[in-house]
């Protein structure tokens, strides 16, 4: 679905009996990426904005999800299970030359475009519990944002990319935090005995 900002006009733009989910607008506002399971197993698809002409860009027996697009409209990260365990790829936005880029034996998701296009955050278990993340868009760099026992995850660069802003359950349930890009200064913004998770920020 697509709806204005005040939750108004809610349009349902894609229609099948499985599952849509992870949508992902375009930086030109023109396309929407997005996970489905309409062909068997999690791909990712690429439609027009009104959910015309949906275009399936992966083609893989493991799940393919969470794309997210490069500033520039060019390229697309994603996780894939395609090597028996959750990695980063990237990949042409027409689906071509998909190349691996974390290669770690632990989990790696939710992978987020920094807003200058030169670094991906994503979250990994890959220090024993879920934590924030961030590399260069080759892979190199690897560098951990957070540290604590809980969980941080799902990070989302602010449009200036100076702060990440995640979720974590390190207050005793899911709220929405944020830091600086560096991982310093963690404010929790939410606060409520109900799970707030999966962040999003306005492109202004």
């Amino acid at each position: 679905y697509v709806m204005d900002p005040d939750g108004g006009n809610q349009t349902r733009i894609t229609k099948n009996r499985t599952d849509d989910w992870y949508p992902a607008w375009s930086p030109d506002g023109s396309q929407i990426a997005f996970s489905s399971n309409r062909d068997g197993n999690w791909e990712i698809y690429v439609m027009n904005a009104d959910g015309t002409q949906p275009i399936r860009l992966t083609v893989q027996s493991a799940s393919d999800q969470n794309p997210d697009w490069s500033p520039d409209g060019k390229k697309i990260a994603f996780e894939s299970y395609r090597n028996r365990n959750y990695e980063i790829y990237i990949m042409n936005a027409d689906g071509s030359e998909q190349t691996l880029v974390s290669d770690n034996k632990a989990a790696d998701l939710h992978p987020d475009w920094s807003p200058d296009g030169n670094k991906i955050a994503f979250s990994s278990n890959r220090d024993g519990n879920w934590e924030i993340y961030v590399m260069n868009v080759s892979g190199t760099g690897q560098t951990r944002l957070t540290s604590n026992s809980f969980t941080d995850r799902f990070p989302v660069w602010t449009a200036d990319g100076k702060k990440i802003v995640f979720y974590s359950d390190r207050d005793g349930n899911n709220e929405i935090y944020v830091m600086n890009a560096d991982g310093s200064n963690p404010v929790r913004l939410t606060d409520n005995p109900a799970s707030d998770i999966n962040p999003d920020v306005s492109l202004n």
